[in-house]
């Protein structure tokens, strides 16, 4: 599977890649059919893109206008030095073979594009992380041809967000933010931004499932629950928003499936909002974490890997999350927690899934101490694991 950080090149990811300190191994959820009957109540909560379009004017063009001049563009430059090869920069060689060796420069000129879009009439925006990440020069582009130098308050690895400041005065366009706590499947989904340089950029789908963790979307580096969406969107789409029919903010572009079409994903903006805050304030955002590479265990899982013979270890035939490595001096080895031993318990409640396992650690305080328990062979210890910050998503 192939998993594209928008406005960079596409990128190959396995779906499959075990995170540090992060859930893996998650259920795809069920599509419902909705029943003959109820397809005239649908019909009329949510018109058609014909029907809407019979009017002066469709619901895809008032919420487009609502939010459409707070939607930015954002190029970035950034110089990376090359390796120079020794054997071809050697004077001895060149002075027999150089004259028609090339000259090698040891620096690169990266430009990247993304969107991004005002969340504060001051020049705040709100965009990706792997946009501006790592940026020598960010430049922001209003709808109506302004350009201005962008500086990086602040970048979040884990959750893939930032935010960035333009001086342009105190009264810009800003993007109405709604709430994706109250997106359901089906909604319409519009999507804005700047995909392969096409600037302003309007697309229509729909909300195809929520809640689609980071280990199934590729990106188990992360800690995010995205909505998917099969509103088009392409390298240049990151950061920008996606909207709901009233024009409001419900998610930011930021990934898409390259070995597929109508695939991609966006970060819930109340997500985005509470880090967004938080990276305003102090340019950063701390993270808790345990220090444990760890898979969804089942009872069935568990049992195959036990009647396999060139098993390395017999694991406890529990539902459960199960420690596939520890990481040295995390929290979790100076806890005593190790490889093999299966997490059933956090501070008394029961742990089925690495989801919500991670959840339960994203949701700590840095420094808190969890009660874990956990069924090691066949007996159960009870640890005291004290979190620590996550030094380096990647």
């Amino acid at each position: 599977m192939r998993i594209s950080k928008l406005p960079w090149s596409i990128r190959q990811l396995s779906s499959h890649v075990l995170a540090i300190a992060m859930g893996v191994l998650l259920t795809v959820s069920s599509l419902q059919v909705l029943p003959a009957q109820a397809a005239p109540a649908l019909i009329a909560q949510r018109p058609s893109p014909a029907t809407a379009a019979i009017g002066a004017s469709s619901f895809v063009t008032e919420a487009v206008n609502r939010v459409g001049n707070a939607v930015v563009r954002i190029d970035t430059e950034r110089t990376i030095t090359r390796r120079v090869d020794p054997f071809l920069e050697d004077p001895i060689f060149r002075r027999f073979f150089g004259e028609g060796l090339p000259q090698q420069s040891p620096t690169e000129q990266l430009r990247g594009l993304g969107s991004g879009f005002i969340i504060d009439k001051s020049g705040l925006i709100l965009t990706n992380a792997h946009v501006v990440d790592q940026a020598d020069k960010v430049t922001v582009r209003l709808k109506d041809g302004r350009t201005f130098e962008g500086k990086v308050k602040g970048i979040d690895e884990v959750t893939d967000l930032a935010v960035v400041q333009i001086n342009a005065g105190n009264n810009l366009p800003v993007a109405p933010l709604g709430s994706s706590d109250n997106v359901q499947v089906g909604d319409w989904a519009i999507a804005v931004g700047n995909p392969l340089g096409f600037d302003n950029t309007v697309t229509l789908g729909i909300i195809s499932t929520l809640k689609r963790s980071s280990a199934q979307v590729g990106i188990s580096d992360k800690r995010l629950e995205f909505i998917q969406t099969d509103a088009a969107i392409n390298p240049g789409n990151s950061g920008g928003p996606l909207l709901n029919g009233r024009g409001e903010v419900i998610g930011i572009n930021t990934a898409i499936r390259a070995d597929a079409m109508g695939i991609g994903f966006a970060i819930p903006i109340d997500k985005a909002k509470a880090i967004a805050f938080q990276l305003q304030r102090d340019g950063k955002v701390a993270h808790p974490y345990l220090g444990v590479q760890m898979v969804t265990l089942t009872p069935q899982l568990a049992k195959q890997n036990n009647t396999d013979p060139n098993s390395a270890i017999a694991i406890p035939e529990v539902n459960g999350v199960l420690v596939m490595r520890v990481i040295p001096s995390s929290p979790a080895a100076t806890a005593g927690i190790r490889r093999g031993d299966v997490i059933v318990q956090i501070d008394g409640e029961p742990i089925t899934t690495a989801e919500q396992l991670q959840g339960i650690v994203e949701e700590s305080r840095l420094g808190q101490v969890l009660q874990v328990k956990v069924q090691r062979g066949s007996q159960t210890q009870q640890l005291a694991v004290r979190t620590a910050e996550l030094q380096n998503a990647s």
